[in-house]
C-alpha cells in the first residue's frame, strides 16, 4: 500500500506512526532511509501475517508509516520490530527520532525544530509569532495526520501556551 492520497481509502482505519527528526535529511540519508524501510517493510509482518504498509517522508524530516489494520492488525512484536529500525536509522544519522521534548513548526516556510523548553519560552515572548504553524506528531490514523498534522498554534497543542 503506497501512502499517497490517490490511493487512500476514505477511512480512518489506516494506523499512522510518525517519527520526527530534529533536522532535515540530507539527499544521502534520505535515500538510504528510504532504502531501508523499503526493505523492512516488504517483510514486515506480525505473527508470521503480512502486514499492508508503506511510508513517506514528510516536508523532507518526518518519518510516516502506514499500517492498514483492517487487512491485519500490527501486534506488539511487529511495532517493536519497526522501533528496531528506526533506531538503527536514528542511531546511524543522530537525527532525534525518539526525543518527543521538541517541537516543529512552520515560520516564513521553513521547518525548524526547537527543544520544547525553548520553544515555548519563545512564543511566550513574542520572539516567535502567534501566526506560525505546528505540527502534532500525535495522530494515529492517517485522515488525522491528512487533516490536522500541521495546524495554526491557536488550534494546536501549543494553543495553551501563554
Amino acid at each position: 500500500m503506497k501512502i499517497e492520497e490517490s490511493n487512500i481509502v476514505e477511512t480512518s482505519d489506516y494506523r499512522v506512526i510518525i517519527y520526527p527528526a530534529s533536522r532535515p535529511f540530507t539527499t544521502k540519508e534520505a535515500k538510504v532511509i528510504t532504502e531501508k524501510l523499503y526493505d523492512f517493510l516488504a517483510g514486515w509482518a506480525a505473527h508470521g501475517k503480512p502486514l499492508s504498509s508503506s511510508f513517506k517522508i514528510e516536508k523532507n524530516q518526518f518519518i510516516v508509516v502506514c499500517v492498514d489494520e483492517e487487512k491485519e492488525m500490527a501486534s506488539g512484536c511487529s511495532i517493536d520490530a519497526l522501533g528496531k529500525i528506526m533506531r538503527e536509522i536514528d542511531e546511524e544519522y543522530q537525527l532525534g527520532l525518539f526525543d518527543r521534548m521538541k517541537a516543529s513548526f512552520v515560520e516564513n516556510g521553513e521547518v525548524k525544530t526547537l527543544k520544547l523548553i525553548d520553544f515555548k519560552t519563545k512564543l511566550r515572548s513574542g520572539e516567535l509569532s502567534r501566526d506560525i504553524q505546528v505540527f502534532d506528531f500525535s495522530k494515529n490514523t492517517y485522515l488525522d495526520f491528512l487533516s490536522h498534522f500541521l495546524l495554526p498554534v491557536d488550534k494546536s497543542w501549543a494553543a495553551s501556551i501563554k
